[in-house]
């Protein structure tokens, strides 16, 4: 028989923008699998996002204000005290538009809204990687950076600012890697293509014909690629970043 001292603690995720899409669909995952998980998003859980006893705890904050940021990291790692984080998952992001309803672009908008894109899309992901290092490190963990096709090719309804975000995040991507390497911190990224969730409109059916397998992807695809990437399934896998988009990065 085995004892309860024998039994392995269970392994904890830590992920940021939870409340919906990806977000929640790799919530799910990961508490399918019997992970430990601690959340964090702008707003609190929806009532339909069903919670479970793996999902530990959520906390309400906004990683694009500094101030809010720093406050999460101290909670967070108040409650992963001296124990391991196995996997960060940098999810929040934001793509906001300008009061004329357009996404902001090189012509468009003024650069205080670059800046909270960059905050949030790019910033918080690194802060966030420095605030749990050592718990990474103790965890033998792996970062997961969710970036974007937009970051690697124009894209007809992500404005610039997004885009220029998401290919910054892919580089750091690369120089995280490198970095975390010597303490034993695998560092990757996930780019999702047109995947059906709340924000996606018409319009998008436009792109269907440009991706390869005809079809947009669901959520559940972009949290099993995350997932695989957490585990020893791909140990000696960092730097790298999945296309999660059906073939249409390939154009």
């Amino acid at each position: 028989m085995t004892s309860d001292s024998q039994i392995a603690e269970p392994r904890t995720v830590i992920l940021t923008g939870a409340s919906r899409g990806i977000g929640h669909a790799t919530v799910r995952r990961f508490s399918d699998e019997g992970w430990r998980i601690i959340t964090c998003s702008r707003d609190d859980v929806p009532v339909e996002c069903q919670r479970d006893p793996n999902w530990a705890h959520h906390i309400v904050a906004d990683l694009a204000d500094p101030d809010s940021l720093e406050e999460f990291l101290a909670e967070a790692n108040g409650l992963l005290g001296e124990g391991a984080l196995n996997a960060l998952v940098n999810n929040a992001a934001v793509s906001p538009k300008t009061p004329f309803k357009e996404r902001l672009g090189v012509l468009n908008g003024d650069l205080d809204g670059w800046r909270q894109v960059f905050e949030l899309n790019l910033f918080a992901p690194l802060a966030l990687a420095r605030g749990f290092a050592v718990s990474l490190r103790r965890g033998g963990g792996s970062v997961v950076n969710i970036t974007s096709i937009a970051g690697h090719q124009i894209h007809p309804f992500a404005g610039s600012a997004y885009s220029i975000s998401k290919a910054a995040l892919s580089a750091l991507t690369r120089e995280m890697a490198v970095e975390f390497a010597e303490f034993g911190v695998r560092v990757n990224a996930v780019a999702p293509g047109e995947i059906e969730t709340a924000m996606i409109g018409e319009e998008y059916e436009s792109l269907i014909p440009r991706i390869p397998m005809h079809r947009m992807g669901t959520p559940e695809e972009v949290a099993s690629a995350v997932f695989r990437l957490c585990t020893d399934d791909f140990g000696y896998v960092t730097g790298t970043e999945i296309f999660v988009t059906g073939g249409q990065h390939l154009y």
